[in-house]
């Protein structure tokens, strides 16, 4: 990318912020308290960490049924890959892959499910089709190293999706349904009641559409259900589980089409949990089990034979954790807590004539197993002392142990300088890191048993301006030092993963908000990073400018993101992309309990890719109905 376009877009970006930072007739829009960085409920000017928070009025203002494209404008230095109109899926051709700053081409970024870990156990990837809109409160990103709490895989950073909830007596009922192009349609609802100490959540989601391409149909059900109980005043008793089933069909790159590449996935998770909350200590225990079921049928290309066999595996991940929150003198937050975790499974090509099963699963001696797994157990502490008014001090350290990989020591520290009681300045240090995963070391032939950990340090000092019942605005300088990124590399003419060396990363994150009058309000950020080693999904600009305005009973959602070199391939055959997107929303208020509305993505009709080979559609529409009584 030029200089010049650089420093234009960075100076827009800075205009939309500073906009945000001295309106005086703005509202405060920040969310100040949060979970993701300490486990429990925290004032985030005390946390020297990089959080952003998306509520679920921004959640739903388009009426999308997954949270990652508002995720990806909402959050400066994070992008999501996509390949149509709707559905991520898995294995070959599936997009949906996090990064944060330009780290997460694996599994280096953690997603959480009301703290839970949710990602395949074989395989180690998130599974992005399971991030529904309705069953979701709001979402939490911690942007940087957040292995300190949350170990291996959350070596970039964190998204924490937490559920909906129901504060006081009653019952509410949400039910949307749209429809629009390609033969898309979805239908949602979701019930909340609380009565006294007993409280429930249930949803069911149903979603499908023919794709913009040949063989990209997409299809989901889902359900979830979450019940809590309150004990007395200080305890508290939780339970979820959440179910989703897609069939998903991968068309391959416009260059070699695939044909019956199908895929039939079921994921599932579930916990319960014991809270207890008193003046002094705050705490959790919690037991939770993560699983799936995959069913692929990898496809063909019109110059081969279908293939013979689909591929199957059974994956999970089951775990304890305990966290609690102690005040030890005046000023002091110190948290300890223990995680144990066990994952694995079994992955076979069944016979499409006879289901005879060829089991892919290898031992470290590279002997056909049925089934792999591992473990980890790891302790931790966080000590978090305000020093005088203006300084709080953080530390913290966790011994994490691999039953494989050995064991792994990684410290965080940081200060928060509070400069003014709306103004805070923060420095970071923290260190991340992902284990192998099994894939890697136990499956098909790149599998190595000899790697290492990939580890990096963060180095980041940060600016928060908020203005009580204004907005805010932040600014954000960061540095990466990382080294043994797992990749797979042909030697002696066969593919193997190995430990490729080291890599760097450095960028700038601007984000504000501000709430012009009562009918307008805008909101705007933008990032740009530097990598010396690129990764694919990783654009060096991104940039995002949204505006709302209500009058009455209408209103009008409108949001412009710009992309710029976004390395869709890397190597000997580099290629970027750039574009703009323009989507919007209208919505009239028909009753006090509906809402009509109509929306538009990608309205320029842009042509652009965020996966190689795989070309998104022009501009789409969609209108429906939402109730709400």
């Amino acid at each position: 990318m030029k200089l010049k376009t650089i420093v234009e877009k960075g100076l827009l970006a800075s205009a939309v912020c500073m906009v945000a930072a001295v309106n005086v007739y703005a509202q405060q829009t920040l969310q100040d308290v949060v979970v993701t960085g300490t486990r429990t409920e925290t004032d985030v000017r005390h946390l020297p960490l990089t959080v952003t928070t998306i509520g679920n009025e921004k959640l739903n203002e388009h009426y999308r049924t997954s949270v990652l494209p508002t995720l990806m404008e909402q959050t400066p230095g994070l992008f999501t890959t996509s390949r149509g109109i709707l559905g991520y899926g898995v294995s070959t051709g599936a997009a949906g892959s996090l990064k944060i700053r330009g780290v997460g081409s694996g599994a280096e970024l953690l997603v959480l499910i009301d703290g839970q870990p949710q990602y395949a156990g074989l395989m180690g990837h998130p599974i992005p089709d399971a991030y529904q809109t309705m069953m979701t409160e709001k979402v939490e990103v911690l942007r940087g190293p957040a292995s300190l709490l949350y170990g291996s895989n959350a070596m970039a950073g964190v998204v924490n999706i937490v559920t909906r909830q129901m504060n006081q007596n009653g019952v509410k009922t949400d039910v949307q349904l749209q429809g629009g192009s390609y033969g898309t349609f979805s239908f949602d609802a979701t019930n909340r009641v609380r009565a006294g100490k007993f409280t429930s959540v249930v949803g069911a989601q149903y979603q499908r559409t023919d794709g913009h391409r040949t063989n990209s149909e997409f299809e989901q059900m889902s359900g979830f259900l979450k019940l809590g109980y309150d004990i007395n005043q200080n305890w508290q008793a939780h339970g979820d589980i959440n179910v989703t089933h897609f069939n998903s069909s991968n068309p391959g790159p416009v260059s070699a089409p695939l044909i019956d590449n199908d895929m039939k996935i079921t994921r599932g998770l579930a916990s319960v949990e014991l809270v207890n909350q008193y003046g002094w200590t705050t705490g959790a225990l919690r037991a939770y089990l993560d699983w799936g079921h995959h069913n692929i049928d990898d496809g063909y290309t019109a110059d081969k034979a279908p293939k013979t066999y689909l591929y199957k595996h059974n994956d999970y991940i089951g775990g304890i954790t305990w966290n609690q929150s102690f005040v030890l003198f005046e000023g002091n937050t110190t948290t300890a807590g223990v995680d144990w975790q066990h994952f694995g499974g079994s992955a076979w090509n069944a016979d499409k004539t006879t289901g005879a099963k060829t089991y892919l699963t290898k031992d470290k001696d590279g002997n056909i197993v049925e089934k792999q797994h591992a473990d980890e157990v790891a302790g931790y502490i966080d000590f978090r002392q305000i020093i005088t008014p203006w300084l709080t001090a953080d530390a913290g350290l966790r011994l994490d142990h691999h039953s494989v990989i050995g064991t792994e020591l990684v410290p965080q520290g940081g200060l928060s300088f509070h400069l003014a009681p709306q103004s805070d300045l923060k420095a970071l240090v923290s260190k991340g890191f992902r284990n192998p995963i099994i894939r890697e070391m136990y499956m098909f032939p790149p599998a190595t048993t000899d790697l290492k950990p990939e580890r990096m340090m963060n180095y980041e000092l940060s600016f928060t301006q908020r203005f009580s019942g204004r907005g805010h605005f932040g600014a954000n300088l960061f540095y990466i030092k990382g080294e043994n990124l797992i990749n797979t590399v042909r030697i002696d003419g066969k593919p193997r993963n190995v430990n490729t060396g080291d890599f760097e990363n450095w960028g700038v994150e601007l984000s504000g908000d501000v709430r012009v009058n009562r009918h307008w309000s805008l909101n705007g950020n933008y990032s740009f990073l530097r990598m010396n080693h690129p990764i694919e999904g990783a654009p060096e600009g991104k940039l995002y400018f949204g505006a709302n305005y209500h009058y009455g009973k209408w209103a009008v959602a409108a949001g412009l993101q710009n992309i710029s070199g976004l390395y869709i391939t890397t190597g000997a055959q580099e290629e970027k992309e750039n574009y703009t997107l323009l989507n919007a929303t209208v919505s009239y208020r028909v009753a006090p309990f509906a809402t009509f509305f109509v929306k538009g993505d990608n309205i320029l009709a842009e042509q652009y890719q965020t996966y190689a080979g795989f070309p998104m559609p022009k501009a789409t529409f969609m209108g429906g109905v939402k109730m709400s009584f």
